[in-house]
């Protein structure tokens, strides 16, 4: 470790609605002489107050918090900060929340069954300006990059499809026919090459093509 390292150690901030979570990545900090932590949030509202606050120097968000989600923290945080460096943290691999979140200007992306082995060398790359895209979310990337995207319509339909509605029910919340909606259902099973309705609601919530 170089001594200058240790002496303007990397400021992180981690925003986090599970505290054993925060808890846990604040030890794995604490534990690297090249490491302050210097501010915690529980959801986006808090992180952006915090960021301002703090200015850290690497910022590790989560993606699915009360309030205000990590991608809208995200997007607030860079358009006010635009040098900004913040990692996505999810426990999914979806390629399209993945894509959304380099697009807003995320520096690196990790998953949280990797923290315990990526987690500081990841926080030190993106501090020396480079951008972390762990492989198995690369290669998703990769796979799906001539996909074509559902329309908000096919969208809207896969929601309320995954909320458990019948096409009938679909069309009535939509204000279109039945037919409508299966063709809408027709073309989401193909682009998602799904067998079915369901397996289309599964690859969608793996992708981050929708939230539940």
């Amino acid at each position: 470790m170089s001594n200058e390292n240790t002496a303007t150690p990397i400021t992180v901030m981690v925003v986090d609605d599970h505290p054993l979570l925060r808890a846990g990545i604040a030890g794995v900090i604490a534990a690297q002489p090249d490491m302050s932590l210097v501010a915690e949030a529980t959801n986006g509202v808090e992180a952006i107050q915090a960021f301002r606050g703090h200015k850290p120097a690497v910022t590790l968000m989560d993606v699915r918090m009360p309030e205000m989600s990590g991608l809208e923290a995200l997007g607030a945080i860079r358009r006010e900060f635009p040098s900004s460096r913040v990692i996505i943290l999810t426990t999914y691999r979806g390629d399209v929340q993945a894509l959304r979140a380099i697009k807003m200007g995320a520096a690196g992306y990790l998953l949280k069954s990797s923290l315990r082995k990526e987690l500081v060398d990841t926080i030190r790359a993106v501090h020396a300006g480079r951008r972390c895209i762990p492989p198995e979310i690369a290669a998703e990337l990769a796979e799906h990059v001539g996909d074509d995207a559902l329309s908000e319509r096919e969208l809207a339909v896969l929601r309320l499809v995954a909320a458990g509605n019948s096409n009938k029910r679909v069309a009535a919340s939509l204000n279109i026919s039945e037919e409508t909606v299966k063709a809408h259902v027709r073309n989401i099973l193909s682009k998602l090459r799904a067998n079915d309705r369901t397996h289309a609601v599964i690859i969608a919530l793996q992708r981050g093509i929708i939230d539940m």
